[in-house]
C-alpha cells in the first residue's frame, strides 16, 4: 500500500493537495496582507459554479492570513451571521491583553464561532465601535482582521449591506481590515446591483473557472510519482480529461485513483482508472448534480432537458422551439436557472450547463 495517506479530499470546503490554477489569486491576496489597509487583494469577491472551489480558495486565503498573524473571522451567510461576527470580535477583543507592539496574533478557536443567534439590541448599536476597538488593537500589534463570508447567495441582503458599510468605514479610517465574499455568480451580480454596489464594485472580482487539463495532468503525475504509484502517461491523461478541469471532480477522481492503487500494489492500470472514474461520477451525481436539481421545478426540468438535446453551447431560441414557448417565457426560466447556478450564459442568446456532467445525467435520466 502507498506509504502516504490519501491526499485527496472530495468534501465541500476541504483543502485539496494543490489548488490548481489559483496561485495568482493567492499571491495577490498575500501581497495585500503585507500592504495592509486599502490593498486591492483585501477586498475580493469570489464567484463560480457549485464545486468550482470557492470555499477551498477561501480556506487557503484564511490560512495565508493566519500565517501573517491576522485574526480570521469565518462565516457562512446564514441568518444572523452579522451578529455572530460581532460576538466573535467581542471574544477576540477580550482575549487580547497588553503585550509588545510587534506581537503576532493568530486565529482563536473561541465559542463565538458557534453562536447562532443575532446580537441583542444593546450590542447591535456597538457593532462598528467594537470593530474599531479590535482593529485599533491589532494595528498597534502590526497585524489585522480578515472577514470571510461564504455562500452569499443565501444571505440576508440587509446584513450584507451593513457589513459592507462598516468595512468601508474601517477602510476609510485606515484600519487593517480584509473582506472576502464567495457565492454563485448570479447572486453576486444581484448584490452589486443593490444599495451596496458603490463600495463593492471596487472589489476585486474573481470568477473561478475550470482548470486547464494539462495542469490537472501534471498535478496527478506529481502526486502519484511522489507516492510511488505507477501509472502510464495515457492513463493519467484519461483521468485528467474525465475531470473536465472541475475542482470537485479532480478531488473525487484523484481520491478513487488512490483507493484503486491501494488495492492493486501501487499500480494503476486501465481497468483501475475506469473504475475510479465511474465511482467518482456516481458520487458527483449524488452530491452535486442531484442536490443542485433538488429545488428545480418541473418546468425548470423541461428547460434543462431541452438544453440537453444539444452538445455544447445552446441557442436560447432552439430551446423555445422545442418547448413551444414564447421568448419572454424562455427568458424567465433562463434567468431562474442562472440564478440557481445550474446554467450559465457564455454569450448573448446562448446558454450552457454550469455543472460538468449535468447534460449527461439528464440524458441518462431521459433514456431510463
Amino acid at each position: 500500500m502507498p506509504s502516504l495517506p490519501n491526499p485527496f479530499r472530495p468534501t465541500a470546503g476541504a483543502t485539496p493537495p494543490e489548488l490548481i490554477g489559483r496561485q495568482g489569486v493567492l499571491d495577490e491576496f498575500e501581497y495585500g496582507l503585507r500592504l495592509g489597509s486599502g490593498a486591492p487583494g483585501l477586498l475580493t469577491i469570489i464567484t463560480g459554479a457549485r464545486g468550482i472551489g470557492k470555499t477551498a480558495l477561501l480556506s487557503e486565503a484564511q490560512d495565508k492570513a493566519r500565517e501573517q498573524g491576522w485574526i480570521v473571522v469565518s462565516e457562512t451567510a446564514t441568518p444572523g451571521f452579522l451578529g455572530r461576527i460581532g460576538e466573535t470580535m467581542r471574544l477576540h477583543l477580550e482575549e487580547l491583553g497588553p503585550g509588545p507592539a510587534g506581537r503576532r496574533i493568530t486565529a482563536l478557536g473561541v465559542a463565538g464561532f458557534t453562536v447562532t443567534t443575532q446580537l441583542p439590541p444593546e450590542r447591535q448599536v456597538d457593532w462598528r465601535r467594537l470593530g474599531e476597538q479590535l482593529l485599533n488593537e491589532l494595528a498597534e500589534k502590526k497585524t489585522g482582521l480578515l472577514f470571510t463570508v461564504d455562500e452569499i447567495h443565501s444571505a440576508d441582503r440587509t446584513e450584507l449591506s451593513q457589513l459592507a458599510a462598516d468595512v468601508q468605514h474601517f477602510i476609510r479610517d485606515g484600519l487593517p481590515i480584509g473582506l472576502l465574499f464567495a457565492g454563485l455568480p448570479a447572486a453576486v451580480s444581484d448584490l452589486l446591483n443593490e444599495g451596496v454596489a458603490t463600495f463593492l464594485r471596487r472589489a476585486e472580482r474573481i470568477d473561478l473557472h475550470a482548470a486547464a487539463i494539462n495542469e490537472v495532468e501534471r498535478s496527478y503525475e506529481d502526486t502519484f510519482r511522489q507516492a510511488g504509484i505507477k501509472i502510464d502517461e495515457d492513463q493519467v491523461r484519461r483521468a485528467a480529461e474525465a475531470t473536465g478541469g472541475y475542482p470537485f471532480l479532480i478531488q473525487l477522481i484523484g481520491y478513487q485513483l488512490w483507493r484503486q492503487a491501494e488495492i492493486n500494489n501501487f499500480t494503476l492500470e486501465a481497468d483501475n482508472v475506469t473504475q475510479a472514474i465511474a465511482a467518482a461520477s456516481r458520487r458527483h451525481e449524488m452530491t452535486v448534480i442531484e442536490a443542485a436539481l433538488s429545488t428545480a421545478s418541473e418546468k425548470d426540468m423541461d428547460f434543462l432537458r431541452a438544453m440537453a438535446e444539444d452538445d455544447g453551447v445552446v441557442a436560447a431560441g432552439n430551446i423555445g422551439k422545442r418547448l413551444n414557448a414564447k421568448s419572454n417565457v424562455v427568458a424567465n426560466y433562463r434567468a431562474r436557472l442562472i440564478a440557481a447556478g445550474l446554467i450559465e450564459a457564455p454569450a448573448y442568446g446562448k446558454v450552457d450547463f454550469a455543472i460538468p456532467g449535468l447534460r449527461e445525467y439528464l440524458r441518462k435520466s431521459r433514456d431510463k
